[in-house]
């Protein structure tokens, strides 16, 4: 059963102008050697894993705050290359009180020109 659906939409520039130290705030360190693996579009995958943040916390019904940090939920890629969400901390706990905490969560993320977008999925086992 879907227990919840979230999508985003990014304007892939907005990243641009980012310090170093905001984006660490943002990001994991995983996800910033991502990014850096691939210079030329580096902007545009931070892009894409933010999208992916918001997407997931709009399908668990919440945002950041007191109780989610930005590290809480993050964007890894398998052994295929596939994006997949990460999710521990405050992030892990509300999508537990949200679900029992047996689920899949699906992500597919896009990115066309200027815009990256990213949905998310949850549904319970």
């Amino acid at each position: 059963m879907i227990i919840g659906i979230g999508i985003d939409l990014v304007e892939c520039g907005r990243f641009l102008d980012w310090s170093a130290f905001k984006k660490q705030r943002i990001f994991t360190k995983k996800e910033l050697e991502y990014a850096d693996n691939d210079n030329a579009n580096s902007e545009r995958h931070l892009a894409n894993f933010w999208a992916a943040r918001e997407a997931f916390l709009k399908a668990i019904g919440t945002g950041f705050g007191d109780d989610i940090a930005f590290s809480d939920v993050s964007v890894a890629h398998n052994d295929a290359g596939r994006p997949e969400l990460l999710i521990t901390g405050g992030a892990k706990a509300a999508l537990k009180e949200l679900s029992g905490g047996n689920v899949n969560i699906h992500l597919s993320i896009t990115d066309q020109s200027d815009y990256c977008a990213a949905m998310v999925v949850i549904e319970t086992k």
